[in-house]
């Protein structure tokens, strides 16, 4: 009886003190894009009029993530309990995180992806509105060993390749292929300044030529419009920030009073992309009040079978589709007839 006992002991600490390499999704809170945090507002616009909300919500939602890094584990007990949790997804930590990814290295990731995400909604909502702006096509990073290392830098704006105007990355890519592993004159900015550098490309390991740098956005706004908030990070807030700042554009209360929630990447264009956690956001949207929640088309294999009881989801693949449902059933139009996944 001791000795089992003895084991017993063993085994109980070792289960509350060993880490196990998995990671646990649970539902995070659910943020008011047209409300206040501590009695500031989420989304604000100067520079032009603007008709803040004055009821309603369009939740972002969030989903809360332990474990599977080196400065951030859990332990077998931990591991049991989210398994036993209905609430909670529990995966091994190599399908979530690369071999020795870190903390800082995570929320470096997710605090970019989460200005990118902002700056998208915007342009998107802009587009939707009608509202012209200027975009230019910038570098975001440049591979150390790539072709453009020490010619091309982060933060140039690009004009031309070969006199062709660069409008994206397609532009690029054609012209490398046009003339495959030959030097190519390209025209850019630093700084202000106009240059113009000739950089041969390198064969990558699917055969095309490329130039080794990736590209992001710039955009220049008729108006500013700032969007407060913080320990949030990540790219699937897009969609909701898009339709938050659509309503303090256009009169009225796009909401009609009504609590939506939802989630979906936003690209320039509109275009609502898929996100992860979809299950445990639904959840957390529904906590908090929603009636309505917005998904992706992409995401409705991850929405069938988890949606929580007097939610009722809306697919959408645009921001255009997005505005539209909340539009109908903000102004008292019959939700029944709106798309959902099946």
């Amino acid at each position: 009886m001791m000795v089992s006992g003895a084991v017993a002991v063993v085994l109980a600490v070792a289960a509350v003190t060993i880490p196990v390499p998995y990671v646990v999704e649970s539902p995070g809170p659910a943020i008011n894009t047209i409300g206040k945090i501590n009695n500031q507002p989420v989304i604000t616009v100067s520079g032009t009029e603007s008709f803040p909300a004055t009821g309603g919500s369009l939740d972002l939602t969030t989903v809360h993530v332990t474990g599977g890094l080196p400065d951030s584990q859990i332990n077998f007990f931990q591991a049991m309990q989210a398994w036993l949790t209905p609430s909670d997804s529990l995966y091994p930590a190599e399908l979530i995180y690369a071999p020795g990814t870190s903390q800082e290295a995570v929320n470096s990731e997710n605090s970019a992806a989460m200005t990118s995400s902002q700056e998208n909604a915007t342009a998107a909502a802009l587009t939707a509105l009608n509202i012209d702006y200027k975009t230019v096509t910038a570098v975001a990073s440049v591979l150390t060993d790539g072709a453009s290392g020490g010619i091309i830098k982060p933060d140039d704006v690009l004009l031309t390749i070969e006199g062709k105007p660069i409008t994206g990355i397609s532009v690029i890519q054609d012209v490398l292929a046009q003339q495959p592993g030959k030097a190519v004159t390209v025209e850019l900015l630093r700084d202000g300044v106009s240059k113009s550098v000739s950089v041969t490309p390198r064969k990558g390991t699917d055969g095309k030529y490329l130039l080794g740098i990736t590209l992001q956005d710039k955009f220049t706004f008729p108006f500013e419009v700032n969007i407060t908030l913080s320990n949030i990070g990540g790219p699937s807030a897009g969609m909701m920030f898009a339709l938050g700042i659509m309503d303090n554009l256009t009169p009225g209360d796009l909401t009609g009073g009504k609590p939506f929630a939802g989630t979906g990447t936003i690209d320039p264009q509109g275009n609502v992309g898929a996100i992860g956690g979809i299950a445990q956001k639904m959840i957390g949207a529904q906590q908090n009040g929603a009636e309505y929640f917005l998904a992706p088309a992409a995401n409705c294999s991850d929405v069938v079978g988890h949606v929580p009881n007097g939610l009722q989801v809306i697919k959408v693949a645009t921001l255009k589709e997005a505005y539209e449902a909340v539009s109908a059933i903000g102004s008292g139009k019959d939700s029944s007839t709106l798309p959902t996944c099946k």
